[in-house]
């Protein structure tokens, strides 16, 4: 079989749940996250992987727990977008004071470019193909999105249309030589109680 590329957002954390821009602030995983971040293992368990995780706490912390931390690279291109002056603040409050505000479209000021993050994505894919087995991706909602539009070569941009949930794994590869994505945006099921 081809080589995939599993992309896996960290489990919930506290600003995950109310919808802030969590960029480069370290939180951890909420006891949700992390009971999340445990269902991963049973769903990539078997799996040849070379690992490699962003280095914030929640994508580690979700590595961890879905039992990858002991052969996982730490990758700093696989951090989140920088938000800059948007860090920790809501769509919604943003709106109120810039109605036409885009993460996607705006500019960000004091963080980074759409362009920039595009630029470390395509860099984690370069790497990432390199390998000799599958590779699992331990990242973030925004950098994972315009990580798997560069895989399928459309402008970084096309990650707006890619929701993405917390501990979610999504299957990029190839049909016929043809970079594709398999699998998009699929939740482990849950641990038995």
């Amino acid at each position: 079989m081809a080589q995939q590329i599993f992309l896996v957002r960290h489990g919930e954390t506290e600003w995950s749940r109310s919808g802030q821009h969590t960029g480069r602030t370290d939180i951890p995983l909420t006891a949700e996250g992390q009971a999340q971040a445990q269902a991963l293992r049973f769903f990539l368990r078997g799996s040849d992987l070379s690992v490699r995780t962003s280095p914030l706490v929640r994508a580690r912390e979700t590595c961890r727990l879905a039992d990858f931390a002991e052969t996982a690279v730490i990758d700093e291109d696989l951090r989140e977008w920088d938000y800059g002056i948007y860090e920790g603040r809501t769509s919604l409050d943003i709106r109120n004071e810039n109605p036409d505000w885009s993460i996607w479209l705006s500019p960000i000021p004091n963080g980074e470019s759409l362009d920039q993050v595009a630029d470390r994505a395509r860099k984690v894919i370069s790497r990432a193909v390199e390998a000799e087995t599958s590779v699992a991706l331990f990242g973030h909602g925004h950098i994972l999105r315009i990580l798997a539009a560069c895989w399928i070569g459309l402008p970084p941009l096309t990650g707006r249309y890619l929701a993405l949930d917390t501990a979610t794994v999504s299957v990029l590869g190839y049909e016929r030589q043809i970079r594709v994505i398999r699998h998009w945006n699929v939740s482990p099921p849950a641990l038995p109680t």
